[in-house]
């Protein structure tokens, strides 16, 4: 046993909860912390996360910003009950397929299409674990598909982590094209061609050779899916290690997590201004490469010249 209080929940998470305590005055049946959230949501969905704010949602409601901090008392807590709202729960559906992997892939599916409905969640900070009813139920979900295998707690913890970042990844990009789209009125198609001229414009074969033979390869105008790929070969990795599970190896998750050095975090001013001085060089040594490949190039296209000419 400990003496040591549990800590009292934030109030963002107590609303989500619905473990709050309701204003003591104010609006009654016009205003709700349900209401101000669906207000918040609906303006941010039409006209991005930065036209929210208490200000704006009030107006939309009709009130003052006043009556909106006594049911939400602050904008991150507003943030927070949005992310919730629009996350919603996980489509049940994901329950009628069989299999641990096509349960992950549908989850993973339908997240993306929670961030293609509402792309400014990925523009929300991630400032630690999902503590809200929708957002865990989403991690349960996820840890549930896996109940049957002989992964370990922490396994299934990376597993579920790592399809939920995949979608994350898609959803990001995804929305960014989609906006792409939107504000420049160019069709999906359109804005591929576009990116795939600028690319062919400025990528050389001298200075990123792999990148060059993609683009000639036409993997920017490509119909396939490289998300679905990744999160496939994840799934494919996963099968894998349970397979050798089954043969009787043994588990294997890593014990640490990547962390920078203490003096990185620390910000000493002569360490940045070293790794500054190594970022120089590293770019200069780039543009000398550069230039000698040129000066390659050039002096071959001398030589074939000369040789044609005698």
């Amino acid at each position: 046993m400990t003496d040591i209080e549990p800590p009292e929940l934030p109030r963002g998470i107590a609303l989500a909860w619905g473990v709050a305590a309701n204003p003591q005055r104010g609006p009654k049946r016009e205003m709700s912390v349900e209401k101000i959230v669906e207000a918040a949501v609906e303006l941010a969905d039409g006209e991005g996360i930065g036209a929210v704010s208490m200000a704006a949602v009030a107006a939309r409601l009709g009130f003052t910003p006043m009556s909106l901090y006594r049911y939400v008392s602050a904008k991150d807590d507003l943030l927070l009950l949005m992310q919730e709202e629009a996350t919603g729960l996980p489509p049940e559906s994901h329950l009628e397929v069989e299999g641990w992997r096509a349960r992950l892939l549908a989850l993973y599916e339908a997240q993306i299409l929670v961030y293609l409905r509402h792309p400014w969640i990925l523009s929300l900070p991630i400032s630690g674990s999902p503590i809200t009813p929708n957002s865990s139920a989403w991690l349960d979900a996820s840890l549930a598909a896996l109940d049957d295998t002989p992964l370990t707690a922490d396994e299934r913890m990376a597993v579920a982590l790592a399809i939920t970042g995949h979608a994350r990844w898609c959803g990001i990009v995804q929305a960014g094209y989609s906006e792409q789209s939107r504000s420049s009125g160019l069709s999906a198609e359109e804005v591929a061609m576009r990116e795939a001229s600028l690319f062919d414009r400025v990528i050389s074969a001298e200075e990123f050779p792999a990148l060059r033979r993609a683009i000639e390869d036409g993997v920017f105008l490509s119909p396939a899916d490289p998300f679905r790929f990744a999160v496939e070969r994840t799934l494919d990795g996963v099968a894998a290690y349970l397979d050798g599970l089954d043969r009787g190896e043994q588990h294997r998750v890593s014990e640490e997590w990547v962390a920078l050095d203490a003096a990185e975090l620390a910000g000493d001013k002569r360490l940045k201004e070293a790794q500054k001085a190594s970022r120089d060089a590293e770019k200069a040594l780039r543009a000398a490469r550069k230039l000698e490949r040129q000066a390659l190039r050039e002096a071959r296209e001398r030589v074939a010249k000369a040789r044609k000419s005698g």
